[in-house]
């Protein structure tokens, strides 16, 4: 007597015919029931408009329409309200399922802390380009007496100087004082006539004067070819110039011919 049973070939064949309709009941059931009814398929959603609306109001009002969102970065602007979406993603008008996050910009309430960057030296026009990209406001410019023309001499805040380096909050007014190309410091003017005018142009550069417009004529009487017979301002008594203003001269003889490049 045997206490183990043997299935034929037919029951195994039952069996597995039996598990395959099982299996496959499952796939299908999984993809064509439970898929669509926890992930909501085929229904959507159009985003609403939510730029310039206030943070404060958006949690409701996108709750009521199955949707949230997620503050992805902040920006700083004087002119826009604290806590207004900036930008969002995805785009109003856009599909997306229930439950999407967007993802928005907000305006800043406090204006972040930067590092003042380095203007001295440098040109103004380089400085406000700076300026600029820091999210700093340029100020006042400042002409001032100086050989350095258009140099940026000192920035200031609130009339005090700020060094590079320091901190200060985006959107600050900085003041610029600036070059104006002309020395405060006075003395007379130099005698150039009868000089060679390339030993008056040497002079004029060493004593920080610059070289005006070369006028050339004939020669009169007396007068030296490739002397200086004229000058302006002339060398009277009493008569003062300050470093970085011009010098005319007149030249006795013909121009020089200039060399072809």
């Amino acid at each position: 007597m045997s206490f183990f049973r043997s299935d034929t070939p037919a029951d195994l064949l039952k069996h597995v015919l039996i598990i395959a309709v099982a299996t496959a009941a499952l796939v299908l059931g999984f993809f064509f029931v439970y898929l669509p009814i926890t992930t909501n398929h085929g229904e959507t959603i159009v985003v609403p408009k939510i730029t310039g609306m206030n943070q404060a109001d958006l949690e409701d009002y996108l709750d009521d329409r199955d949707l949230a969102y997620f503050v992805d970065d902040s920006t700083y602007d004087a002119g826009i309200r604290p806590g207004t979406v900036l930008t969002q993603e995805p785009k109003a008008g856009e599909k997306v399922k229930e439950g999407r996050k967007i993802y928005v910009s907000v305006s800043m309430k406090n204006p972040p802390v930067i590092k003042m960057p380095k203007l001295t030296d440098g040109s103004v026009k380089n400085a406000q380009m700076i300026l600029k990209s820091y999210d700093l406001v340029v100020g006042q410019l400042k002409f001032v007496p100086n050989i350095q023309k258009d140099a940026v001499l000192k920035q200031l805040v609130n009339g005090k100087e700020i060094a590079a380096g320091a901190s200060i909050t985006k959107g600050t007014r900085v003041d610029l004082e600036v070059g104006d190309g002309l020395g405060n410091q006075e003395f007379p003017v130099p005698n150039l006539v009868n000089m060679p005018a390339d030993e008056a142009t040497t002079l004029l550069v060493g004593q920080g004067l610059q070289v005006g417009e070369i006028f050339y004529q004939e020669p009169e009487d007396g007068q030296t070819e490739g002397s200086v017979v004229k000058q302006r301002p002339a060398a009277t008594t009493g008569s003062t110039i300050r470093m970085g203003q011009l010098v005319d001269l007149w030249v006795a003889g013909k121009e020089p011919v200039k060399a072809v490049e």
